[in-house]
């Protein structure tokens, strides 16, 4: 059966980001049922022509439906429904999450090359920051200045979800968006508001430590599931009690870099809405991603207020700036800001005004697409180069984004905690990836590439070529 998207395929064109616009219609279409699997789309060409639009900004739209596993695509035919996977039988259909009122590593020399998660500091794009800030300490408007919003300024809680919107995806108002301090700070606000002692709560294994210690910290009992090549894998989860909170690096995974898949996304939803749970998404350094377009964000799937979706700045520009952001269900809004309110950890306002102006004059946008062609040539120098002289000795993980890369060793034995110690003796600080696994651990290194520049690059290889001995790879060990 013909499909005539332009009975329901309606473009606001004042809006802008019509490839988005396509994407979206035919992403709800899609998983609401509409489009079968099997189906074709459109051809590029007529769809095209029947909107009023550029070939090739259908193309653009069409690509991201592939891209995330919505549609398949071959040359010479047509681009079809790609099959979904089926809900997990015992779903619930339509369940929100009910509010819940609140209840009563040893770390790295700070600034040593290689260190995971730092971005490149020199980089920082001081002056126009700086003249972001010089003009609102100059010019801050006297209501700003009186006790405001505990979720933060206006102006930059509709700048940043402007630019989650445009580059996640995210599906929100304004009133869902919280400024917080770090992403540490909205995990544990969240994890107060929503977790009672003894709740369970699923972290991914390996994953991020602080996250866990939060989480525990407020009383839940930690689940961890682990990854693979798809990201969190509920099929492995523990048994136990279902989780009233689950924390998911899906875009990038932390620190193993897999991408979330399409069928996984789908099937943690159900799972979160059947049981009640929280998912908070730690999208902690989407803006640099390197292979094609990111997938969208979870919280943009969301239909039943699961998801509360988590972004920073300190990866983009920098840790110091101490600002995050929360985008929370509506449930959470008015318990979130009450949180707020007790803990009184907000950021200063002449820091919220001049981000809004870096963010809404473009420099945000700017430094974006200018460090990602430099982080993308660090990171495949660094892997290229760790690759020529592994000899078999450890296997370097996806490249695809973020600012740090994964190394397995290929000795289940080997102490990767002692070499980490070796290489920062050299002034290298990557950090052992035992330390971030829950259950059993395969050892490697997690190497941050943003300060990766080719002598240090040079050291780093020279430095593992030496201290890991083709004796210790016997048992030949595949790697997360």
């Amino acid at each position: 059966m013909a499909i005539e998207p332009t009975t329901w395929l309606v473009l606001d064109r004042a809006v802008g980001d019509l490839e988005g616009q396509i994407y979206r219609a035919f992403r709800a279409r899609i998983l609401g049922g509409a489009l079968q699997a099997g189906a074709p789309l459109p051809s590029t060409r007529a769809l095209a022509a029947a909107l009023g639009l550029a070939r090739s900004t259908v193309v653009a739209g069409y690509d991201r439906l592939a891209a995330e596993g919505y549609a398949n695509a071959a040359r010479g035919s047509a681009t079809r429904v790609a099959p979904l996977p089926p809900p997990p039988q015992g779903a619930a259909d339509g369940r929100s999450l009910a509010p819940v009122p609140p209840p009563g590593s040893p770390d790295l020399a700070r600034f040593l090359p290689l260190r995971p998660g730092l971005p490149d500091l020199e980089a920082f794009p001081d002056a126009t920051w700086a003249r972001c800030l010089a003009a609102r300490a100059r010019a801050l408007r006297v209501h700003d200045l009186g006790y405001g919003d505990e979720q933060g300024l206006p102006v930059l809680r509709a700048a940043v979800l402007d630019h989650v919107r445009r580059t996640r995806a995210v599906v929100a108002d304004p009133a869902q968006v919280v400024i917080v301090p770090s992403t540490a700070a909205a995990v544990a606000l969240l994890a107060g508001l929503v977790l009672a002692p003894g709740d369970a709560a699923w972290v991914e294994d390996p994953g991020y430590p602080t996250a866990r210690a939060l989480l525990q910290r407020a009383g839940a009992r930690i689940a961890a599931v682990p990854v693979d090549a798809e990201g969190i894998d509920l099929g492995q989860a523990p048994a136990g009690p279902p989780p009233r909170l689950i924390h998911v690096t899906p875009s990038h995974q932390y620190p193993t870099g897999a991408a979330m898949s399409l069928a996984r996304r789908l099937r943690l939803l159900d799972h979160a809405a059947a049981c009640g749970a929280l998912v908070l998404e730690d999208d902690y350094d989407s803006e640099f991603h390197y292979a094609g377009r990111p997938l969208a964000s979870l919280q943009g799937l969301d239909e039943r207020g699961c998801v509360a979706y988590l972004g920073t700045f300190s990866k983009v520009l920098a840790p110091g700036l101490r600002i995050a952001y929360a985008i929370v269900p509506p449930c959470l809004v008015a318990p979130m800001q009450a949180a707020v309110r007790l803990s009184g950890g907000t950021v200063p306002i002449h820091l919220q005004a001049a981000m809004a102006d870096f963010l809404e004059e473009g420099h945000l946008n700017a430094h974006v697409r200018r460090m990602r062609k430099v982080y993308h040539a660090r990171m495949v120098e660094t892997a290229e180069r760790l690759d020529a002289v592994a000899a078999g000795r450890w296997r370097v993980g996806p490249v695809d984004g973020g600012l740090q890369l994964a190394l397995w060793l290929a000795s289940r034995h080997h102490d990767d905690t002692a070499l980490a110690r070796q290489l920062q003796d050299r002034g290298l600080g990557v950090l052992p990836l035992s330390g971030l696994f829950v259950g059993p651990a395969q050892p490697g290194l997690l190497i941050g590439v943003a300060t990766a520049q080719s002598p240090v690059i040079d050291r780093l290889a020279a430095a593992l070529d030496a201290l890991v001995l083709p004796s210790d790879c016997r048992d030949g060990n595949d790697g997360v």
